[in-house]
């Protein structure tokens, strides 16, 4: 009976050397294969976790001398943001908070610059129109219609089409274009929500240009 146990067990040894023989590589390199990747997603979160804390960091830098109203300060807190975090959502909203220090401290050509870094380079193509918008509305403050326009010929997401429309109407009324104007301020409003609080600034808008597009009140239509 022991011998008769003896063989079988041989022959299971014999049957997994076999079987590791012929196999054993793949198996072995398919393990380095998952426990690399399990390791290389572990390394991954720790490095975007790390990188966030950092970026926070110096997004506080940031706002602090935002509040301080130290535009030196502010440039260079930016400039290291972009150089080590550009990727981050940090960044943009770090060169936003910065490109509004700037203008109001009478710097708006480093305005500009942080809000175009952000239209250009942002990470998130929410943070990419809002710059665009206000890029679009320092560019208008300083009578720059041409590249105000320039601006918004960039494609944006639906969210954001009715507030360019808007601001492309406030860019062609100050350049007189009033006909035009009004398109793009029709645009904006047909685009928005009625429950939207800036369509009624539309309205008004519209109002001024001759366009009547108050609800009726027997139907509650727009005209």
């Amino acid at each position: 009976m022991a011998t008769h146990l003896d063989l079988e067990e041989q022959e299971q040894i014999d049957q997994l050397k076999h079987f590791w023989a012929q196999y054993g590589n793949l198996i072995t390199w398919a393990l380095i294969v998952v426990l690399g990747g399990f390791a290389a997603w572990n390394g991954w979160n720790w490095w975007q976790r790390s990188q966030s804390i950092k970026a926070a960091a110096l997004y506080d830098e940031i706002e602090r001398a935002a509040d301080a109203r130290d535009a030196e300060k502010i440039e260079r807190a930016l400039a290291d943001m972009k150089d080590k975090f550009g990727g981050t959502s940090f960044a943009a909203q770090g060169a936003m908070l910065a490109a509004q220090s700037l203008f109001d401290a009478g710097k708006p050509d480093g305005a500009k610059a942080a809000l175009s870094w952000v239209a250009d380079s942002g990470s998130d193509d929410s943070y990419k129109a809002v710059a665009r918008l206000r890029l679009a509305g320092v560019h208008l403050q300083a009578q720059a219609y041409d590249e105000a326009l320039k601006v918004l010929e960039a494609p944006m997401p639906e969210a954001y089409a009715a507030l360019a429309a808007d601001r492309r109407g406030d860019v062609l009324m100050a350049q007189g274009k009033a006909d035009e104007a009004k398109t793009q301020y029709q645009k904006a409003w047909d685009a928005m929500n009625e429950r939207t609080e800036y369509r009624q600034l539309v309205q008004v808008k519209l109002a001024a240009l001759g366009v009547n597009v108050a609800p009726s009140p027997a139907s509650g239509v727009a005209q």
